[in-house]
């Protein structure tokens, strides 16, 4: 094994465009395909705390050496303790430490062998798109009792003004949900900046009689986020949160918590199950009050002919 410089630990994003480097032969740099697709086999399902991740990167991005590792050395070049190894091991389906070691040496080995047939090299778009798919399969399952969104639905229906909130890499979401929210609902009020804006709109909102905020929060999570989240609550406002983690400070502040997974196979994450959940709420929110929904409709549909907003395909 060669002399190792110590650096900086690179962020998510920097480990991601390492690991998921997207080539003609289709595998990452320094790393073979193959062992780096089994090994996110096997890390993608759970839902991982932030610890648990820091395991889980630091395995992807050095195999052949962290495979032979104890587990007091694996938490310390991973920077955790070693029940939070043990507890990683567990999440990811092994009956221990040594139970997950063996596997990840039969990996490495593998790898150092030149063993991955070609069948199993990793296209990592297609990867991609593997874990969006399931993560759209858990959100099917959760929704098999749609209970939770259509109430939430109603509530927000009901809120004038409504208010939703996104801020940082979230404001794209918001965005979506406010601009078909503002279709069909009088009073729509969208906050992607933090800090004393967010602050000021929230308390605005409450004046004027909003009763919700629908926030969304995806990775990497904001501190400002969970700032705007406090206020809303100190200010009397109920918050439904889109998120990742049905556990952690800002599904604290939440009044209802809807988890679902986020794609984190590339650079930069992908939102298929948010997304689709955030017009699932959008659907509850037309059924709460159909007549002002379909008024609103056509009026709007009356606007947008009278303006020519739209190309005829």
């Amino acid at each position: 094994m060669g002399d190792k410089v110590d650096g900086p630990a690179p962020s998510p994003q920097q480990a991601r465009a390492q690991a998921s480097a997207i080539t003609s032969g289709g595998s990452a740099t320094g790393t073979g395909a193959a062992p780096t697709s089994q090994l996110r086999a096997l890390f993608d399902g759970p839902r991982l705390s932030p610890g648990q991740r820091r395991v889980a990167q630091y395995l992807i991005e050095h195999l052949t050496e962290a495979a032979f590792l104890s587990i007091t050395e694996l938490a310390d070049r991973a920077g955790v303790s070693q029940p939070s190894v043990t507890r990683f091991a567990s999440a990811v389906g092994f009956s221990g430490y040594p139970a997950l070691r063996e596997r990840l040496q039969s990996i490495a080995l593998g790898a150092l062998a030149g063993g991955a047939g070609e069948e199993d090299r990793a296209n990592e778009l297609q990867a991609a798109v593997d874990a969006e798919i399931q993560n759209l399969e858990h959100l099917r399952r959760d929704l098999a009792d749609p209970g939770r969104v259509v109430e939430v639905g109603r509530e927000l229906s009901r809120s004038a003004p409504l208010t939703v909130l996104g801020l940082r890499i979230s404001g794209s979401l918001a965005e979506f949900f406010g601009y078909a929210a503002r279709r069909i609902h009088p009073d729509v009020r969208l906050v992607t900046r933090g800090g004393s804006v967010a602050c000021d709109a929230l308390l605005q909102s409450r004046e004027a009689g909003g009763t919700w905020v629908l926030a969304f929060a995806m990775p990497r999570h904001a501190q400002e986020t969970l700032a705007a989240l406090r206020v809303a609550r100190e200010a009397g406002l109920k918050v439904a949160l889109i998120t990742d983690l049905a556990l952690g400070p800002l599904a604290e502040e939440a009044d209802v918590t809807f988890a679902t997974g986020t794609g984190s196979r590339l650079v930069f994450d992908s939102y298929a199950a948010p997304g689709l959940l955030a017009a699932a709420l959008l659907q509850a929110m037309t059924d709460a009050d159909p007549e002002r929904t379909q008024a609103r409709l056509e009026q709007y549909e009356q606007v947008a002919d009278q303006q020519q907003f739209f190309l005829r395909d």
